[in-house]
């Protein structure tokens, strides 16, 4: 089956990460990363998984990718952005 090929996997997430420069702000980088992961669990040898338990998988890793992107990139705690100038000054 299709979806249990590494590069099927890496493929797409070469897709979303390509996605993700087009459309910033941390949404599909999370997917690539799952998308990453699960290619390269296919890739070392991880036989066995069906289908659902393959997504089931990419869906948590995906969520803990974005998790920890929104945990390092994000806003602090009780921080506010403020904007100090115009951008057509």
């Amino acid at each position: 089956m299709l979806s249990e090929q590494w590069w099927v996997w890496m493929s797409a997430a070469l897709a979303m990460a390509t996605l993700e420069v087009m459309v910033p702000g941390y949404i599909f980088l999370g997917f690539a990363a799952g998308a990453f992961f699960v290619g390269a669990m296919l890739l070392l040898g991880v036989t066995g998984l069906s289908l659902p338990w393959m997504l089931v998988i990419f869906a948590v890793l995906s969520l803990i990718a974005f998790l920890a992107l929104r945990k390092v990139f994000g806003l602090k705690n009780g921080q506010v952005k403020i904007w100090d100038r115009d951008i057509n000054e």
